[in-house]
């Protein structure tokens, strides 16, 4: 990796010394030679795009998953051959198709589970290694999701905050800072220098499907503020940071997963309160924003999802709103992006005015329809280089071009006692107290039932009030729980004194319903620990208890346990309203 690097950064030099102004930077400033001179810096960047071909500079467009836990891996060939037809794996995408970033997931086996730390960090520098032995050397954008929650690809033995909402539960502006500071330390430890976050949706939907505790509050003043926060740590550690999903995801009640969502907001509503916190990211500079598939009539009534509107993303995004950093696209596999043929998507997310193709299904298909698109002048080259430039500018501005790859040492930064620790009482801080009948805290001794889904961890939080002097047993459910395992946890119950149940969005789910109500009847006291989204109680009002934690990792149980159990006495006000319930702001003390 050095021998390349060598390579790449005295072709660099070189450049720069040519260019008007470079003088002035002397070799002893911290910042790199020539790095902090503007016009050096574009006029460096002008350069080598001059020297690209028009495949290197398309392939600069696309960011895309592959299989695999090293940069070659043969045993993922099939998979990869079948998902991305053609792509045998991470060495052949770079030097077939020249692509200018990657995207690792825990199903592409890119970031296991458990999580081999030095595993990942060799696979990020064997790809950059890679991308800089081309013909043109330039930088990957390695990138994930790690938005902290309920949503996170880097967990155990690393630092797991509890999620945006719970964040949001705190009130801390602070909180937010130093969550993004230490997952931007730990993604750069293991060489992933671009996280696609934060999330800046305004959550107001109960219904929401995909959104819901991955935002920060239904207040557009906290979701920008917090938001800002949590970019200026990311890029405080030289992470790129990514505002999504523009122009506001948060009002839905359809996952664009699997379908197609309209935002049926009028204009003063999406200034005052969806765009309001990609305002404030672009006001602290942020590095790329990811527009939604959804779509919204009162800013195009084309039908087309902002993925694919020029009124959307060129004339609001870049024109009105003064963007000039890098437009991603969501997934390009999504449902709601599939209003136009597959080979059509790229093109038209290009031409909407997108600069990075996020995981096309089909990366050849991808990669010739854009090629075709500029040589049949459907596309101008003139606007190739100008998304090429702003993304080399990132990578630029990012440090990628000096040194691409990271030390294997970094990853002993990552899981560090203090950051564990400060995780913890951010946790604690959030957890909301929203009902309470006279039955919490609960007393050493007590005779406790704890049921639920088992993604919503009954038998974790059931162990760990045992461990603090309660009689406590578990059961767990499915996610909708069947009516023999509602049966069950029913005659399960009999002779405790209070049922703790974790839901897990009950309010939209049937069968945890049923679980709840057919535990009061038959005569249960019941506490219902919301582990997900905050609305449940919407579906049973009259519960004895109702605690929200925003999350279902460890991280977030073991904080809820300490509440319970009265060690902790619960601070979190609520950053939602529920609705005809508990106003925005509500939480409740021992």
């Amino acid at each position: 990796m050095r021998k390349t690097f060598l390579k790449a950064f005295t072709l660099m030099v070189a450049l720069v010394l040519l260019l008007p102004g470079f003088a002035q930077a002397s070799w002893d400033d911290p910042v790199k030679p020539g790095w902090d001179d503007e016009k050096a810096r574009k006029g460096w960047i002008q350069s080598k795009i001059q020297h690209m071909t028009l495949e290197e500079k398309i392939g600069q467009l696309f960011m895309i998953h592959v299989y695999g836990k090293t940069p070659a891996d043969p045993n993922y060939e099939d998979i990869n051959m079948r998902q991305n037809r053609g792509v045998k794996n991470f060495k052949e995408a770079i030097e077939k198709y020249h692509i200018g970033g990657v995207i690792y997931f825990n199903w592409t086996d890119n970031i296991g589970t458990p999580i081999d730390f030095a595993q990942v960090n060799a696979l990020s520098n064997g790809l950059q290694d890679i991308a800089m032995d081309q013909r043109m050397p330039i930088p990957l954008m390695i990138a994930t999701d790690q938005e902290g929650g309920v949503v996170a690809r880097v967990t155990e033995p690393a630092t797991v905050f509890p999620g945006n909402m719970a964040l949001g539960a705190t009130r801390s502006t602070e909180y937010a800072r130093q969550s993004s500071e230490i997952m931007g330390m730990e993604l750069m430890s293991l060489g992933i220098n671009m996280d696609l976050a934060p999330v800046l949706d305004v959550n107001v939907n109960a219904e929401n499907p995909v959104i819901g505790v991955r935002s920060f509050s239904e207040n557009p003043d906290l979701v920008a503020e917090m938001g800002a926060a949590q970019v200026e740590g990311y890029q405080n550690e030289n992470v790129m940071a990514t505002a999504k999903h523009f122009p506001g995801h948060g009002d839905t009640n359809v996952d664009s997963h699997y379908g197609l969502p309209i935002i049926n907001h009028d204009l003063e509503t999406l200034h005052e309160v969806d765009l309001k916190p990609f305002k404030e990211a672009i006001n602290v500079g942020i590095d790329a924003i990811m527009p939604a598939h959804i779509v919204v009539p009162a800013l195009d009534d084309s039908g087309l999802p902002a993925t694919l509107s020029k009124p959307i993303l060129t004339d609001l995004l870049r024109e009105e709103m003064g963007f000039e950093g890098v437009i991603i696209t969501d997934s390009l596999g999504m449902s709601g992006a599939n209003v136009v043929p597959q080979d059509r998507v790229p093109v038209e997310a290009f031409k909407a005015g997108a600069d990075i193709l996020l995981n096309p299904p089909n990366v050849p298909l991808a990669y010739n329809s854009m090629l075709e698109a500029v040589k049949s002048g459907e596309i101008s080259e003139k606007r190739v280089d100008e998304s090429v430039f702003r993304i080399l500018e990132t990578k630029f501005k990012r440090g990628l071009f000096h040194e691409p790859g990271v030390s294997s040492d970094a990853i002993q930064n990552i899981g560090l006692e203090e950051n564990l620790a400060l995780a913890d009482q951010m946790t604690e801080d959030s957890i909301t107290l929203v009902k309470n009948d006279g039955v919490l805290p609960l007393s050493e001794g007590e005779k406790v039932f704890v049921t639920g889904p088992s993604i919503a961890n009954p038998l974790m939080l059931a162990d760990l009030l045992g461990e603090k002097g309660m009689e406590a047993e578990s059961y767990s459910t499915n996610t909708s729980p069947s009516s023999s395992q509602i049966a069950n946890a029913v005659e399960r119950a009999e002779g405790f004194d209070k049922v703790i149940v974790t839901a897990y969005t009950a309010n939209t789910n049937s069968a945890q319903q049923r679980l709840v109500n057919e535990l009061r009847e038959a005569g249960s006291k019941v506490i219902v620990a919301s582990m997900r989204n905050p609305y449940d109680i919407m579906a049973f009002p009259d519960v004895e208890g109702n605690v929200l934690t925003y999350g279902f990792r460890g991280v977030s149980v073991e904080a809820l346990a300490k509440v319970l159990s009265g060690e902790v006495n619960p601070t979190g006000k609520m950053p939602v309203t529920i609705p005809e319930l508990y106003p925005y702001g509500h939480g409740l003390s021992y």
